[in-house]
């Protein structure tokens, strides 16, 4: 990939810079352990791929109201009923989810080179807390709740290049989603770079399973950091 053309690099959050199975993991294990409930970690990301995406349909809710729902949607699937404050764990809990140990040092990296933007399935208040672990000033954060729609609507992507200002083939999408980043960022015209980080679901991780062909595959920010600078 020739990076010289690229002026702005646009980036997923949760599961590309931020990791987010981690996160996820440390709400739900007490969740379903409360319930008496045994599921190995690929079966609770399995899970959490099928229900998230059907909460972000149709009419716009935040992304908290979206965790709580998916909270509750365990408890309905392995036959448990999820407390109000159990509901709230999952959300509650993202604030303190973890950057990747290569997240930080490449994008400091990264920003000698580009401007660098955020378009994340997420509340505006939500991204603020993950944003002061990451230490790099984005030039522009563009969040689900700005758009009123999550990806992979087109919508958000369309708003992203809109404050960019830029000519897609200057832009460069990098996500660790195949069905939230990858395909929608190519029906927009961008290049895209797939963050095929390690997971207990190879692939996939807590998102949709489908195909894709992105114009880069690289395993982590280091290694993006390191073919891009």
């Amino acid at each position: 990939m020739d990076f010289t053309r690229f002026q702005v690099l646009t980036f997923d959050c949760y599961g590309t810079m931020i990791d987010w199975e981690s996160g996820i993991f440390s709400a739900l294990r007490p969740l379903l352990a409360a319930h008496g409930k045994t599921v190995s970690d690929s079966r609770i990301l399995e899970i959490y791929s099928e229900l998230e995406p059907v909460q972000q349909q149709g009419r716009f809710r935040p992304y908290r109201q979206v965790l709580e729902t998916v909270a509750r949607g365990f408890g309905e699937k392995l036959g448990f009923v999820c407390s109000d404050e159990q509901a709230r764990s999952l959300p509650d809990s993202l604030p303190n989810w973890k950057p990747f140990p290569d997240t930080v040092p490449a994008l400091k990296r990264l920003k000698t080179r580009f401007k660098l933007a955020v378009i994340s399935n997420v509340d505006d208040d939500l991204f603020a807390a993950s944003a002061r672990q990451l230490e790099v000033a984005f030039d522009h954060v563009i969040t689900a709740q700005q758009a009123q729609a999550y990806k992979p609507s087109l919508k958000i992507f369309r708003l992203a290049m809109e404050r960019i200002g830029m000519p897609s083939q200057n832009i460069l999408h990098v996500g660790q989603s195949i069905y939230h980043d990858v395909i929608p960022a190519k029906a927009m015209g961008l290049s895209t770079a797939w963050m095929k980080r390690a997971s207990p679901r190879p692939g996939a991780g807590a998102t949709v399973a489908v195909s894709g062909s992105p114009d880069l595959e690289v395993s982590d920010l280091e290694q993006l950091a390191d073919l891009a600078v």
